[in-house]
């Protein structure tokens, strides 16, 4: 690519994984992690530098403007130096100087890494704190987990390959095992393994290994397949299924707020089935009475399709490393199901073909049995089943600050009739229909990002951030975050004009629902004017702000726990006195919520101060640090 084409491909798109502008004056340490981190990672095929091109700070929105390289010879030479030196392995890189807006400017390509020389890392500091991974367009360190996938390729042993300390062979389950060859049989009638004798199944499973003295024991993978209860208890007591049903809508972490919780420990199979027939008999079912039927067919809100690969995703692609269990929380508008450890694979490729299992062991034997289906196949045959049933489709989350994966489903009925007359309040904005399923998605979960919109309209990048701007530009989105971060909240604008709560069509799902062509007569004329008044105020806010907190920030929701969002607030009273009405727009809050939820509980932990305690109901009280050295 041309460093013509680079700063295109920057300025069109929100995100991009393949590419990397930076100020780059000098080979400095954030230039060569970038490197470090285009070479290792995973099936991107390397990825570009364009060195002398910074972010322009006085654009409205997120551009990027040509700085130039001032000495663009001792830059390469510098480069290229020190990718011959500083990592384990040398890394041979193309670095070419171009003109660009009549400035010199400097185009690196850094190649993928072939799968025997990974990881590249850092010889100084050494793993893993010197390694990286390129995740949308940030560089991450590498977590043991990245190092597992990394080493998987050179024939590192995975973790669910290890043995499990204390376990013998006593700790397996018969009838778990009977099980198994029950489900390969209905799978494979004719397969191999089920002629061989428990042992040699075990064997050839990896569910068992030679210890050190030569005895059979356990491993990881047999244990969590095959294992006793009580074995899975005592060896691994936090790896079980909480299903957990919550009143309401949002997490209420109160004492006088009850919540019922099932606890679901088996072998994984088992487990499996146990948890998808709790979840079943709890969700709202909607009815219908096929033509020349007597009966009544009751439906589930969630595809059972959908609801088994996800939990399949959950429990075979977790963290077993992780003394933590999988969350199934059931609340009265949506099921959340999460695992912990994040994707091994970029949220930016999910619903992609191709897999990269945490525990190939584990996942091969899911796959045989035919809970789970062809491999890489899961998030797009969520997608599907969702998109047939015409729910809002799944959203997911990748979290590697959590190392938590979260899977998202709506019990609401995606564009029917009340969604189409709350659309038609923007008639003026002559939306396509793709843009109309993207206000639906963002009303319902208070977010859209790029991965979302394509998966919902099935359309490219450049296709998706260009109607994502759009929706921007006319208001009803306000953008946060930079690069792959970025993602786009509802505005007053939009949310304004929602009804209040989903509708109530839980019980509705055999009702149809009324197309998008149905609404283009009252969907037409001009775009409207750009984002309002109040997204002005906030980003004017936002740029007082250092940069890490600003993006802490604008990844704050709505749904967001309180006590994050008081650090948040503690953090900000450090840098100066805070009206509540300044406080309630940065995050995207009532003022009065901003007092009772947050203001007034710092105040009583002594945590946050008046400026004029004399006066607390003064129009112009502001908050600070107690701690901090303003003045009022």
């Amino acid at each position: 690519m041309t460093a013509q084409e680079l700063l295109e491909s920057l300025n069109l798109l929100d995100e991009n994984e393949r590419v990397e502008a930076k100020r780059a004056r000098e080979a400095g340490r954030s230039l060569l992690e970038t490197i470090c981190a285009f070479a290792n990672e995973p099936c991107l095929g390397g990825g570009w530098l364009l060195l002398g091109v910074a972010p322009d700070e006085q654009a409205l929105f997120p551009g990027y403007a040509v700085e130039g390289v001032p000495h663009p010879d001792q830059l390469s030479a510098d480069l290229a130096s020190q990718c011959a030196t500083v990592f384990n392995l040398p890394l041979r890189v193309d670095i070419r100087t171009e003109t660009l807006a009549g400035e010199p400017v400097v185009v690196v390509f850094v190649p993928e890494a072939a799968p025997q020389d990974k990881p590249i890392y850092f010889k100084a500091t050494g793993l893993p704190k010197g390694a990286f991974r390129r995740i949308g367009s940030t560089d991450q360190r590498c977590t043991e987990d990245d190092l597992v996938l990394l080493y998987q390729s050179r024939q590192r042993e995975s973790f669910d390959a290890g043995l499990v300390p204390g376990a013998g062979l006593e700790d397996l389950d018969e009838s778990a095992i009977a099980d198994y060859r029950q489900a390969r049989a209905d799978a494979n009638p004719d397969a191999e393994e089920l002629r061989w004798s428990d042992t040699e199944l075990l064997q050839a499973l990896h569910a068992v290994r030679r210890d050190a003295t030569g005895a059979w024991q356990p491993t990881v993978a047999g244990l969590l397949l095959f294992g006793k209860t009580a074995a899975l208890r005592r060896c691994f007591p936090m790896t079980r299924v909480d299903y957990i049903r919550v009143p309401g809508r949002e997490w209420v972490p109160h004492p006088d707020r009850r919540f019922d919780t099932v606890e679901l420990r088996a072998p994984l199979a088992s487990l499996l089935r146990r948890t998808q027939a709790a979840v079943l008999d709890d969700l709202p079912k909607g009815f219908g009475l096929a033509e020349g039927q007597l009966q009544r067919s009751d439906t589930p809100v969630v595809p059972l399709r959908a609801l088994r690969e996800a939990l399949v995703n959950a429990l075979m692609h977790r963290s077993y490393r992780v003394q933590a269990p999988v969350q199934v929380i059931r609340y009265a508008n949506r099921l959340e199901i999460r695992n912990p450890g994040f994707s091994l694979k970029s949220p930016d490729h999910l619903g992609e073909p191709g897999s990269m299992p945490r525990n190939p062991h584990i996942a091969a034997v899911l796959h045989e049995t035919r809970f789970a289906e062809t491999k890489g196949s899961g998030i797009r045959a969520m997608r599907e089943a969702m998109d047939t049933a015409g729910l809002v489709p799944p959203l997911f989350e990748s979290d590697r600050g959590q190392d938590q994966f979260t899977t998202l489903f709506f019990f609401h009925h995606f564009l029917g009739e009340d969604d189409i007359r709350w659309l038609a309040q923007f008639r003026a904005l002559h939306l396509s229909d793709e843009e109309a399923r993207a206000l639906v998605v963002a009303r319902e979960a208070n977010a859209i990002d790029n991965a979302t919109y394509r998966a919902l309209n099935k359309v490219d990048t450049l296709t998706a951030s260009s109607a994502l701007r759009r929706l921007r530009d006319a208001g009803l989105f306000s953008q946060q975050g930079r690069g792959s971060a970025t993602w786009y909240q509802p505005t007053d604008r939009l949310l304004g004009g929602a009804p209040g709560g989903l509708p109530g069509k839980l019980d509705a799902l055999s009702s149809k629902s009324v197309p998008l062509t149905s609404m283009t007569e009252d969907l037409s004329s001009k775009p409207e004017s750009l984002s309002s008044k109040s997204d002005e105020d906030r980003n004017a806010l936002l740029d007082e702000i250092p940069g890490q907190l600003a993006a802490r920030i604008g990844s704050i929701g709505r749904r967001h726990p309180p006590e994050p969002v008081r650090e948040l607030v503690v953090e900000l009273c450090s840098l100066r006195a805070w009206r509540a009405e300044e406080l309630a727009l940065l995050l995207s809050r009532k003022p009065e919520t901003i007092r009772q939820d947050y203001l007034r509980p710092l105040l009583a932990q002594k945590r946050i101060a008046m400026t004029q305690p004399d006066k607390p109901k003064s129009p112009q009280q502001a908050y600070r640090s107690a701690q901090g050295n303003h003045l009022p």
